[in-house]
């Protein structure tokens, strides 16, 4: 097995996990400078691990695309678990760093505006995506297309009125996962690879 597109995937969801919480806690500013940081970081893993990975570093996006038939079951379910084990090594080191007790990071609680929220912003991102995976965006655009249409998603999610995270691992790593972190980006990812397909036929 080629463990390396794993292990890239552990490490950028580690990174990302890690740079929006630091962001957070550190009270860099606005929501918006921790969404610029977000879109840089994933727009820098994507020229880094894209070629090894194709950088999904979200659960949202790697069940988007075996919607999309872009990956197979077994792989998606290798990169999911890569992803999560990422962002729970960055909640352990953000707790390290603070002084923190890591305490359950899941909730057992929903809400239909942060879903669809949630579900709103990772459309936007998601549709951001499948434009490189389908090849509409040039290559070397990548990066920008994508920090880009995540930074757009996650203005849009907050500005409803929602979490905008848009990443259950990250939301994991940031101890908000609930059934809304977890379901809203899969089901506006599912919607996206879908319209997107639907679309360019």
């Amino acid at each position: 097995m080629h463990y390396q597109k794993y292990f890239a995937e552990l490490l950028g969801t580690f990174l990302l996990t890690l740079s929006v919480v630091l962001s957070l806690k550190a009270g860099v500013g606005t929501i918006l400078h921790t969404a610029v940081i977000a879109a840089l970081v994933l727009g820098a893993c994507v020229y880094t691990i894209g070629t090894i990975s194709g950088c999904h570093i979200n659960p949202a996006v790697t069940l988007a695309l075996y919607a999309d038939r872009k990956i197979h079951g077994k792989e998606a379910g290798m990169y999911i678990s890569f992803q999560f084990i990422g962002a729970v090594l960055a909640g352990i080191v953000l707790a390290m760093l603070f002084k923190e007790q890591f305490t359950s990071p899941v909730a057992l609680s929903f809400d239909w505006r942060i879903f669809i929220t949630e579900a709103l912003g990772a459309f936007f991102f998601i549709f951001g995506i499948s434009a490189v995976v389908h090849k509409k965006a040039d290559a070397s655009m990548s990066g920008i297309v994508i920090g880009s249409s995540l930074l757009i998603g996650i203005m849009l999610a907050v500005h409803a009125g929602g979490a905008g995270v848009l990443n259950p691992a990250v939301a994991l790593g940031a101890r908000a996962l609930n059934f809304s972190t977890l379901l809203g980006p899969i089901v506006g990812g599912v919607l996206a690879v879908k319209m997107y397909s639907a679309l360019t036929k």
